[in-house]
């Protein structure tokens, strides 16, 4: 509870006391409604918890008190409307916050996000990574450490995002095959260390950046409201899928699942690090593109900001446009496999493929069409992802689902 005294009558306070005893079990219902938007006004917080306006309105209340979100009770009614306007809610802006941490073949970031999928503030990423993963997380969270002693917010927690899978239950990064680390390195263990040096308090996550980014487009962007998600993206160096299955995210039974970067895409194509040849991994990431136009990339700027820009700003160049239409057909011939197994409802594109998608939309439609069953039956939606920075985002979602799951027992115990 918050600690503050009720300035109600005894009776009248008793009963809002029992109404939250009895509704209890629905502040991390009601939290999370409110954190994906799914509860925009009190009204629809007590349709969706099946409970009444009452319990609804004591439930609300108490996670206004824990700092989580505001409740507006005098809301102006849309024009038109009849009865009493339902008090609106939001998530609280000076609220808690978490750590989120990312680290890519081209660096590392750390941001402070709250409730609602909101950066709150960001370090300016580094654009060297050490060979050490105890040497680039300490910095990454001292960076976080930084933020959060200029803010002087509350944390209660940290997540980690990285380009590798992520294995459970040890946390350990199997195969950072771009960041120079070596396979099996415990980056989750070793993450919790560094934020516990650094004096952060709240349990630490690490998983796989993809993962994370779906999760993220699931909850705030362009995957709300699906059932089925599949997510594929590429970022820096390679190529990543993640699946969400009835709002979870499915990583399968040790944290695994979805490696589709090593689909075979092209058979005489490009060797792969994994043994194979012509993966989407190396067919389809920004390096590929930029060596199939025909360029070299500079030191100046990232594999994903000069193949970002070339498609933007160079796409009616014969050599880019070639370049563009072999990843476009690659990338198709591997979501139509992914839909012929999976049968998403929606997929959704991240990194240089959302920057292909918005550059020939109807080529990557129709060859998915062309290539899968359900494509040929109706098609199944492609759209671009529509979070900046989503990898960050869905590091913070690990760390604030300990308060969703709770919120009373983890920022009265904090």
């Amino acid at each position: 509870m918050s600690g503050k005294a009720d300035p109600r009558p005894a009776g009248e306070g008793t009963t809002s006391r029992t109404r939250l005893d009895r509704g209890r079990g629905a502040l991390g219902p009601a939290l999370e409604l409110v954190h994906t938007g799914r509860a925009p006004t009190r009204a629809v917080l007590t349709a969706e918890l099946g409970v009444t306006r009452a319990t609804a309105g004591a439930v609300a209340a108490e996670l206004e008190a824990l700092g989580l979100i505001r409740v507006d009770a005098r809301p102006t009614a849309a024009a038109g409307s009849q009865g009493r306007p339902s008090h609106r809610l939001s998530v609280a802006e000076d609220g808690p916050v978490v750590l989120a941490a990312q680290v890519h073949a081209d660096g590392f970031r750390a941001a402070l996000v709250g409730l609602g999928g909101r950066i709150v503030a960001t370090a300016p990423g580094c654009e060297t990574v050490d060979a050490d993963p105890a040497k680039v997380l300490g910095s990454v969270v001292e960076a976080g450490a930084d933020l959060l002693r200029t803010t002087g917010r509350r944390c209660v927690g940290a997540g980690l995002a990285v380009p590798s899978a992520v294995a459970e239950p040890d946390g350990l990064a199997l195969n950072p095959l771009h960041l120079a680390w070596p396979a099996g390195a415990p980056v989750r263990r070793i993450f919790d260390e560094c934020v516990r040096a650094a004096g952060i308090t709240g349990p630490a996550f690490a998983a796989n950046d993809v993962n994370l980014a779906a999760l993220a487009e699931h909850r705030h962007g362009a995957g709300r409201g699906a059932r089925d998600l599949l997510c594929v993206a590429t970022g820096h160096r390679g190529v990543g899928g993640a699946l969400v299955l009835d709002g979870r995210l499915h990583t399968g039974s040790s944290g695994l699942a979805l490696e589709v970067g090593h689909l075979t895409v092209n058979p005489e194509g490009r060797p792969c690090h994994c043994g194979s040849r012509g993966c989407l991994d190396v067919e389809a990431d920004p390096l590929a593109f930029l060596t199939a136009a025909g360029l070299a990339p500079g030191p100046e700027l990232s594999l994903l900001q000069q193949a970002n820009d070339l498609v933007r700003h160079h796409y009616d160049d014969p050599a880019v446009r070639t370049a563009a239409e072999a990843l476009i057909d690659r990338l198709g011939l591997g979501l139509a496999g992914l839909v012929n197994i999976l049968n998403p409802d929606r997929i959704i594109l991240g990194g240089l493929h959302r920057t292909l998608l918005d550059a020939d939309p109807a080529r990557l439609r129709a060859v998915v069409a062309d290539r899968s069953l359900w494509g040929q039956s109706g098609g199944v939606p492609i759209l671009a992802c529509t979070l900046d920075h989503n990898s960050l985002v869905g590091a913070a979602e690990l760390a604030w689902q300990p308060v969703l799951d709770d919120p009373l027992g983890v920022l009265t115990h904090a």
